[in-house]
């Protein structure tokens, strides 16, 4: 059984940096995508960064280029989220899930993502 556990959410001020980890278990195979997730509350879950394996292709959301940043340990193990120059806006619940077997049309598409994480919250605030 797959599992995703996330780590690094926190309290922090506007233009403040934090790193979320989701450590991964359970993989049998070399053909997937890990994704990031937010949600805010009261809003829609919304695909902010992806990693594909195994050619480590990225993909982001239009909005959070140049801010935010995925990549990944060299076992594949952890995926990591940097996130720099947070907003209020950035507020959120923030999950990571998989996908097996994903083309790229599908890589910020929800609901093919089988396994989730249970989040990690990120504040900004002043």
């Amino acid at each position: 059984q797959a599992q995703l556990v996330e780590s690094g959410g926190g309290l922090v001020q506007p233009g403040g940096s934090l790193r979320l980890s989701c450590a991964t278990s359970g993989v049998t195979s070399n053909s997937y995508a890990v994704a990031w997730f937010r949600q805010a509350p009261g809003g829609e879950r919304e695909f902010v960064a992806a990693i594909r394996r195994p050619n480590g292709a990225t993909y982001y959301r239009d909005s959070l280029k140049g801010r935010f940043t995925v990549s990944r340990d060299s076992a594949w193990n952890t995926i990591f989220l940097q996130m720099n120059n947070l907003k209020p806006d950035d507020t959120a619940l923030y999950y990571c899930a998989r996908q097996l077997n994903p083309i790229v049309s599908t890589i910020r598409t929800k609901d093919r993502y089988i396994y989730w994480g249970q989040g990690t919250q990120v504040t900004v605030s002043s």
